[in-house]
């Protein structure tokens, strides 16, 4: 049995090797590129129009990010089976793998968070400025 468990060890350090690329190109992507982005939508403009136009660049990024995400959620459920070994041979594995899991959770709740804020953010000055024009509407039937 502690042969066996021993293989499977390694079997797993093996196909931990193999996903780590995919975990390396995600997370160079969050560091390099993903974080920038978000940082990009911290402050969003005054009028309607810009704020459209924020957007439409914000779900041109939030296509390419999510996909990021998606590609790192399914390297990390490949390794899911290495919750059940507690091997210290192992342990230096785990550490890598749970800094990936907390990088990319991280990172995707910010994405929905952004995608939310910029979403809710539309949605108000999309009423504001139907409550402007109706004010003006208004302001012009009662000079009439």
């Amino acid at each position: 049995m502690l042969s066996n468990k021993r293989i499977q060890e390694l079997e797993l350090v093996m196909e931990f090797e193999k996903v780590e690329e995919c975990f390396k190109e995600v997370s160079s992507w969050i560091e390099n590129v993903g974080r920038k982005g978000l940082k990009e939508t911290v402050s969003l403009d005054d009028s309607l129009e810009m704020l459209l136009q924020a957007q439409k660049q914000f779900k041109e990024f939030d296509l390419v990010a999510s996909e990021y995400c998606k590609r790192g959620q399914e390297a990390l459920k490949k390794m899911d089976r290495w919750e059940d070994f507690s091997s210290v041979d192992v342990h230096s594995y785990r550490v890598k793998l749970q800094t990936y899991r907390d990088q990319l959770e991280e990172f995707c709740n910010q994405l929905d968070e952004t995608r939310h804020r910029i979403c809710e953010t539309v949605r108000l000055y999309e009423f504001f400025d139907k409550v402007r024009q109706g004010m003006c509407c208004t302001e012009e039937g009662v000079k009439s």
